[in-house]
């Protein structure tokens, strides 16, 4: 259930509040990005005109405003957050075989594996660079840790590629790693430049981390609500690749046995025919599973926003309390 902050913003709203930051981020993107090599330049220049959201630049901003600090490390940080993300989505369209990022051709698809792996290696060592000019081993020792739960969240998904009896928490600890551990480290990073108190900074993070979770559980109900056009990338695109979520998980707790081996056929052979997708599709809708994980994403959006109950009054805890709504009330 959903818990009510005194002020309604829309998302504009909220991405007002760090407007002329979030510019100064897109800027550095690709000045700090530049490259004398052209081809690593074109990639990068590529990347970043095909646009993203900046959620995590945005959340450790507004976590450093909710805080108490405003400056350059705050930019800094912000476009390091934004490389490590960048950098884990090129090296996941290798994994996945993917030909579509963003409703565009994805950097694999257009320059090749090799020359992709490449790139986000360099992305990586590049924000890693950003973020030693700071010198401040508080903030290396938390990039590392959460970079490399990352990695790890997306070698235990690929071993479990295809796996149809997935349990429930071996797929939320995938989504942990992969997504709520980095948005956990952007509101610790916000409270770490302010110096704040360690509790407070943990709190921050278990925002960050309860946010994320509900980030990525609602990405994988997009994967059975949304449409090509409006996300960017085709529909149950992530069980054709093999990648089971809850929709599913839960899917084949409910169904009969005849339903469960129709979904194990499905995924063992790859036959994702428009008729097997709409049955599956038909299936998901019929035993509820994708109303149980949009609850379980509010209850995790609910359990964010109770947190920061803890921090004073101010536009930037409102901001932060009606972030937690958007992640999950958004369509793409």
């Amino acid at each position: 259930m959903k818990t009510a902050s005194s002020v309604t913003l829309t998302p504009k709203d909220i991405f007002k509040l760090v407007e002329d930051e979030l510019q100064e981020v897109e800027l550095a993107l690709k000045t700090e990005g530049y490259s004398a090599f052209p081809l690593v330049d074109d990639i990068n220049t590529y990347l970043h005109d095909g646009g993203g959201k900046r959620f995590r630049p945005a959340l450790l901003l507004l976590s450093a405003k909710l805080c108490g600090f405003e400056g350059k490390p705050a930019i800094v940080l912000s476009v390091v957050v934004e490389l490590i993300h960048v950098a884990t989505l090129v090296h996941d369209d290798i994994i996945d075989n993917a030909g579509v990022r963003r409703g565009r051709p994805s950097v694999n698809a257009r320059w090749g594996n090799q020359v992709t792996v490449l790139m986000g290696d360099w992305l990586y060592m590049t924000s890693f660079y950003l973020a030693l000019k700071l010198k401040n081993f508080r903030v290396l020792n938390l990039l590392i840790d959460v970079t490399r739960k990352m990695v790890e969240g997306e070698l235990i998904q690929w071993e479990q590629y295809g796996r149809i009896d997935l349990s429930v928490e071996e797929q939320l600890e995938i989504c942990r790693r992969k997504t709520a551990h980095l948005f956990s480290g952007c509101g610790r990073l916000g409270a770490i430049l302010a110096d704040i108190d360690e509790q407070q900074e943990e709190k921050l993070g278990t925002y960050g981390h309860a946010v994320g979770m509900a980030f990525q559980l609602t990405d994988d109900l997009l994967d059975y609500t949304s449409n090509e056009d409006t996300l960017g990338k085709p529909v149950l695109k992530d069980l054709e690749e093999g990648k089971i979520t809850l929709p599913i998980i839960y899917l084949m707790e409910r169904a009969d046995q005849k339903e469960q081996a129709f979904i194990r056929e499905v995924v063992r052979t790859q036959d994702f025919s428009s008729a097997n997708k709409k049955r599956i599709m038909g299936l998901v809708q019929a035993y509820g599973t994708l109303s149980e994980v949009q609850n379980l994403a509010e209850e995790y959006a609910g359990k964010a926003k109770t947190v920061l109950l803890d921090f004073p009054d101010s536009i930037y805890r409102e901001s932060l309390l009606n972030f937690a709504d958007f992640v999950i009330d958004r369509k793409n």
